[in-house]
């Protein structure tokens, strides 16, 4: 089974759409893919791509047609606790997101809020090594992990995690002998953002993969296609479009007779005769 098709059923039967307990049952046994990506059309693709987990903005994922898109692709969505609130707000604004068909949440929250959601039954993923809100702490945007101090620390959170209930954690930007050793020892999903395959999914960003991000692309990256060339393609065709359209008016090259609707001549007379009584 290719590492693509990772929640393809046996036998040709139909892919269906995982549970907590499928992707908890997978552990060790075969990397999974994971996306994250920004549009019901990426969506769509990662369907039809075979895509096993996505992270999808709340926007997309509690958009009534994107079950449609993505009906099988286990889908976590969440908000960072700098734009939640408070351990309650979290909760409620959790709950209103799997009854809209997330299937897991994401929690940069403290691990006390982690463990609220958790006793509720809500799957809950959690987030170590370099984590964007939390970076000060760390150092900054660089890796997490490097040293035998920095790498038990490590350790510790994704033990303290996996004790808090969540069933799963980003790893981001870790050795890839630190994150392979974790992985070993914990019965916690760890999904891996440049932390190498000894982790349980491969997580990349849709811009990075289809070539359009913007300014910094991370090391981890990979580029499968050149999107952000041809953007700036049909943008430049978007431009002379206009203006050629522009200029057709300015010279009154359109609107053309094709583009018209006429009167019957009896009926305009009669309306010009209307007006004319006015």
């Amino acid at each position: 089974m290719t590492a693509g098709a990772g929640h393809r059923e046996q036998r040709g039967a139909p892919r269906r759409l995982p549970t907590v307990a499928d992707l908890r049952a997978w552990k060790g046994r075969r990397q999974l893919t994971m996306l994250r990506y920004f549009s019901l059309d990426e969506a769509a693709a990662a369907e039809a791509a075979g895509i096993d987990i996505a992270s999808v903005p709340a926007e997309i994922v509690l958009d009534p047609r994107y079950r449609t898109a993505a009906p099988t692709v286990f889908s976590m969505t969440g908000q960072t606790h700098l734009e939640m609130g408070t351990p309650d707000d979290y909760l409620r604004w959790c709950g209103d997101a799997l009854n809209r068909g997330a299937d897991a949440v994401y929690c940069s929250g403290s691990l006390k809020t982690v463990e609220k959601l958790s006793r509720e039954y809500f799957p809950v993923v959690g987030h170590v090594g370099l984590v964007p809100t939390r970076a000060t702490w760390t150092g900054g945007f660089k890796a997490v992990g490097k040293t035998a101090e920095a790498a038990l620390r490590l350790f510790e959170e994704v033990k303290a995690y996996e004790n808090a209930g969540a069933f799963a954690v980003e790893i981001e930007v870790v050795p890839a002998e630190v994150a392979a050793e974790i992985s070993k020892r914990v019965g916690i999903l760890l999904w891996s953002m440049g932390a190498g395959p000894g982790c349980d999914a491969q997580y990349l960003f849709a811009n990075d993969i289809l070539g359009y991000t913007e300014g910094h692309v991370p090391r981890h990256a990979r580029a499968y296609r050149d999107f952000g060339a041809e953007y700036a393609r049909l943008q430049r065709e978007r431009v002379a479009a206009f203006s050629e359209y522009a200029a057709d008016v300015a010279g009154g090259a359109f609107p053309e007779e094709r583009h018209l609707i006429r009167m019957d001549p009896r009926e305009l007379e009669k309306f010009l005769d209307g007006v004319d009584r006015q």
